[in-house]
């Protein structure tokens, strides 16, 4: 068993008269990923712990348990925060996989699980924002721990206290929840300190970051069956990853319903990807086009379908690389092994610069907040 930890992505859909209509906010985002296995597993590149931050999907800093040393995953992070930075990160890492090591345990003796199994836990740590007007404002944070594919306890921001959706997060919600201070200290990091962050980073990488890529567009068909045959647009190689793809019949869009989607997927180069399809009549004659919308793009790109049937075993691979990971091929590595053994996780996290003063005493809701990153605080908590 184990964890796929994947970047859940929002595609703008719907009918779409017009341009004006179409035009996509400005969003953007700093999120932390942290994953514990309950014990190592034999695959190559999967590790018992990991951390990762990510900016605008895109991977700024990496942690495992093996090489023990956070590093910068973009050039201009390692160019612009000093060594202090990362070997304060790395110490903070180091802490929470201790930290991590030990409540792995604590649920798994609470959900009453054996040790025979892979179970795992994970912490999504972060916020976003969007530009609304000429600022770009704090749009929502999100702070919520995950136990084996399901989600077990959350940060509510507006109301400042943790939701329990499952029986057995009840007590750790309770202990949190029974120290006010703790929630307050997490409530101010998703809304100021994290969003300070997120733009200062987005400052640091502005050339790369803000310039984005704009999508390739493709249309194609292959038989599905006797009499149908599979209609396909395909847009690749954009950034940032929100977008809208639309196929449509005489300029008019199909209904979602009829349509097959695969979801934003991350391309190697840390692009992205969206297909969708529809089944058609094979002597079909009606006029049918893609078309798609992006931050980078002046207009949209609509491009028309031939209406050719074609062999696409090989003229189609047209040198699209299918998403390996948005974080490389260390989690596309990860994401095959554990995808087909265990369900399915969206999570991310925030780094800390905890002391290494009891494992206990680790860096969960109500850490203080310096440097970018949370620092454990004096009582610390834990999931007992």
């Amino acid at each position: 068993m184990g964890i796929f930890t994947v970047l859940c992505s929002v595609v703008l859909l719907g009918a779409v008269p017009a341009w004006s209509d179409t035009v996509i906010a400005e969003k953007h985002s700093l999120y932390y990923i942290y994953t514990a296995l309950s014990k190592p597993v034999d695959r190559p590149g999967i590790y018992q712990f990991t951390a990762m931050g990510l900016l605008d999907d895109r991977e700024i800093d990496y942690y495992n348990n093996v090489e023990q040393r956070k590093i910068p995953k973009q050039h201009w992070m390692k160019e612009k925060m000093q060594e202090d930075y990362w070997e304060k990160g790395t110490q903070s890492r180091k802490s929470k996989e201790q930290w991590f090591n030990v409540n792995v345990d604590i649920l798994m003796k609470r959900m009453g699980h054996n040790e025979s199994d892979v179970h795992v836990l994970q912490w999504r740590h972060g916020c976003e924002i969007e530009k609304q007007g000429d600022e770009l404002k704090f749009s929502k944070g999100i702070d919520e721990y995950s136990y084996d594919g399901g989600n077990f306890l959350s940060f509510d921001d507006k109301e400042s206290q943790w939701v329990a959706p499952v029986a057995a997060a009840l007590p750790t919600k309770r202990k949190w929840d029974n120290v006010p201070i703790l929630n307050q200290y997490t409530k101010g990091y998703l809304e100021k300190e994290c969003v300070d962050w997120l733009n200062k980073f987005r400052e640091f990488g502005d050339e790369e970051l803000r310039k984005g890529s704009p999508p390739k567009v493709y249309v194609f068909a292959k038989r599905s069956a006797k009499t149908k045959l599979k209609l396909t647009c395909l847009a690749t190689g954009f950034y940032p990853k929100d977008v809208t793809l639309l196929i449509r019949k005489y300029r008019t869009s199909l209904p979602e319903n009829e349509i097959e989607s695969t979801g934003v997927r991350p391309n190697h180069d840390g692009t992205f990807q969206l297909r969708k399809s529809v089944v058609i009549p094979v002597d079909e004659k009606a006029e049918y086009d893609c078309y798609v919308s992006h931050t980078t793009l002046k207009e949209p790109v609509i491009t028309t379908w031939d209406g050719i049937c074609q062999d696409c075993k090989g003229s189609l691979v047209i040198g699209i690389v299918i998403g390996a990971s948005v974080v490389g091929l260390f989690v596309a590595a990860v994401s095959l092994y554990l995808y087909k053994t265990k369900k399915c996780v969206c999570s991310k996290q925030n780094e800390t610069n905890g002391a290494a003063n009891g494992v206990n005493q680790n860096l969960l809701p109500g850490q203080n907040y310096s440097n970018g990153q949370p620092q454990k605080a004096a009582n610390g908590v834990s999931l007992h």
